[in-house]
């Protein structure tokens, strides 16, 4: 006869915690894509921006004050592989209602590829079902930056 394991049925807990570094007073807000450019540029690896693809974004609270850039993704010199997963389980842990995405292209071209509006579109819906805001897409070189916002090409 076998024995049934009282434990068969039980549920797993899942615990959050959060702790914020900084505090609210103290959080740099992003206003103009300038403002997210110029965050996003002091805090990229400068000896890769001209070498690899990354992909990285801007966690924002409710003020669009800056909570944390998380890098996402590092690929290789012509693209870097995204996973909508990752950005919004990171939005998530954050508690962000709002998100500036932003990826370099060691080209230096500043013009969205197909693939750039196919993602931003996506995770523009997406973040719609979790309340979480996007609010831009920038192309970052060393020079200069597109911002899609800017540009119109936000969905």
């Amino acid at each position: 006869m076998l024995q049934q394991s009282t434990n068969l049925f039980s549920v797993t807990e899942v615990e959050l915690t959060y702790r914020n570094k900084s505090k609210a007073s103290e959080r740099r807000q992003i206003i103009t894509s300038k403002d997210a450019y110029d965050l996003l540029i002091q805090s990229w690896d400068m000896n890769k921006i001209d070498l690899v693809e990354q992909f990285k974004i801007i966690l924002l609270d409710r003020r669009n004050s800056c909570m944390g850039v998380s890098t996402i993704s590092t690929g290789g010199v012509t693209g870097v592989v995204v996973d909508p997963k990752i950005i919004f389980a990171t939005a998530l842990k954050a508690r962000a209602t709002g998100l500036v995405l932003a990826h370099n292209h060691p080209s230096g071209n500043l013009k969205p590829s197909s693939e750039d509006l196919s993602l931003t579109k996506k995770l523009k819906q997406g973040g719609g079902f979790l309340d979480i805001s996007i609010f831009d897409h920038l192309i970052l070189t060393t020079e200069s930056y597109a911002s899609f916002a800017d540009e119109g090409l936000m969905p």
